[in-house]
């Protein structure tokens, strides 16, 4: 029998009895509702049963070090010994002799659980995609799960076709998605494909979109003809034919979960962020050693800075036009909003910020799927936007708005994910904007998602807010300091 190290919600558990033992498994659990821990449960049965003795985890850049320092951790029994080693692109000898010594049982001074954590974007790479290949190949008795699958769903991408051939070399394969389709039922064909060949009945994607698409020739300026996709059909049958391997949970159907549910999305600097970043942090360090940084203003003036880098643009003063920089922020909030299904709210700081994310957002999704509430947004325009957001039929699917304008006195209800883009430093505008979707009226559990670069002060402001610490009311002295440093 095994043992959970986290006791598992009831239908995180029935998931996993429905799981565990069979070879391929998708996993279409909303965020939220702790798909990482059944797969590491899974996991954890399996090595029990003496299945599998290493793991390759395959993870988006925003979420791949989440694993590493948080769900294994929490979730993997500590009677399990593991090693877990994290993908590294710059390629050594030490680190292809690193990967061997975990892979290979007979290497192994003495029995563990051995893991490869890999961002998806490395298997673009002929390093990436080798490495990946090795460490299944040296050990028969392995698994290889894909988080967030719809990073997959296009089948001619480069990265697609590694990773659905590194399932071939898998003994038991998982895919995990909050949404397993984003725009078309036929995004499923490549994510069950690396499950298995004929997961849904086809090997040949063509014959799979012939059976549950309607096409239709179309002349082509200066001849020929293209295909016209014109809806779908037989779509009960194939939801049939996933039922068999697949687990759907949506956050309104479990009663089980905590009201309130958080995470976080990591963003690593880009090397143009980082080379701003120190040079900002070096400039504060050398005005509190001369004095020139004793008021709480001057300290906050000093983090919007650094915020600012690491949300990707440099504005030295109020007047100073927006310098970009090179940044992975945008593109981390929209694998975050696909992961999602419903209503979000995006709380962000920045008027510059507000409106990238809408121009984004409705290039995607349409202009009518998004709206923003902010400083310049008129009055009479304002309840008109919540009156539509709150009506579940309608188009308008994303709000953004800045904490401090749209964070107080509204019911936003209809939202049951909520993104912070970057974080103010004021507590009661952080608790306020939370309270937003999380009040009466909401019938569901709620997750907040933090967007975060590691070691900045992104994740100082997040660590001073979970304490209830108001930095807009505190000196800070010698502990910005240490912020620093």
């Amino acid at each position: 029998m095994y043992k959970f190290k986290t006791e598992p919600y009831a239908h995180q558990k029935a998931a996993f009895q429905d799981s565990w033992a069979k070879p391929y498994y998708f996993l279409a659990m909303e965020m939220g509702t702790g798909k990482s821990k059944v797969a590491i449960d899974s996991i954890g049965a399996l090595y029990k049963r003496g299945e599998i003795d290493t793991v390759l985890i395959v993870a988006p850049k925003g979420v791949f070090d989440n694993w590493i320092q948080q769900e294994i951790p929490r979730h993997l029994p500590d009677d399990i010994k593991r090693a877990v080693v994290r993908w590294q692109p710059n390629w050594t000898e030490k680190f292809k002799t690193e990967i061997t010594a975990v892979a290979v049982p007979e290497k192994r001074e003495t029995k563990f659980l051995a893991f490869l954590v890999m961002n998806v974007e490395a298997l673009s790479t002929q390093k990436g995609q080798s490495t990946a290949l090795r460490f299944l190949q040296l050990n028969p008795n392995n698994m290889m799960v894909v988080d967030e699958s719809t990073t997959i769903k296009n089948r001619k991408s480069q990265r697609t076709k590694a990773i659905v051939s590194c399932g071939r070399a898998a003994k038991y394969r998982r895919v995990l998605t909050g949404s397993p389709i984003t725009k078309s039922p036929l995004d499923l064909f490549s994510q069950c494909d690396f499950l298995a060949e004929k997961a849904l009945g086809y090997d040949n994607f063509f014959a799979f979109q012939a059976r549950y698409a309607v096409m239709q020739k179309r002349p082509r300026p200066g001849g020929g003809h293209y295909p016209h996709l014109l809806g779908y059909r037989r779509l009960d049958e194939l939801g049939d034919k996933l039922d068999k391997f697949t687990c759907r949970v949506l956050k309104e159907d479990c009663l089980d979960l905590p009201e309130k549910i958080y995470t976080r999305r990591n963003v690593p600097l880009t090397e143009e962020q980082r080379k701003a970043y120190v040079q900002m942090k070096d400039l504060a360090l050398v005005q509190l050693d001369n004095g020139e940084m004793v008021t709480t203003a001057s300290v906050l003036t000093q983090i919007m800075r650094l915020q600012q880098i690491t949300c990707g643009f440099i504005k030295p003063d109020d007047d100073a036009l927006v310098q970009p920089l090179k940044n992975n922020r945008l593109a981390q909030l929209m694998e975050a909003i696909e992961e999602t299904s419903g209503k979000a709210l995006i709380w962000a700081t920045y008027t510059h910020d507000i409106q990238k994310i809408r121009e984004t957002i409705a290039e995607v999704y349409g202009e009518d799927s998004v709206a923003t509430y902010h400083g310049p947004t008129p009055q009479d325009d304002r309840q008109n936007i919540v009156v539509e957001f709150q009506k579940p039929d309608s188009p308008l699917r994303f709000f953004v708005g800045h904490p401090k304008t749209g964070g107080y006195g509204i019911t936003l209800t209809a939202a049951n994910t909520v993104i912070y883009y970057n974080n103010s430093y004021d507590l009661e505008s952080r608790l306020q904007s939370e309270d937003r979707a999380h009040r009466i009226g909401q019938q569901h559990s709620v997750t907040y998602i933090d967007l975060i670069s590691p070691d900045t002060i992104d994740e100082r402001i997040l660590e001073a807010l979970r304490s209830k610490i108001n930095l807009a009311q505190t000196v800070l002295g010698e502990e910005f300091r240490d912020w620093l440093v």
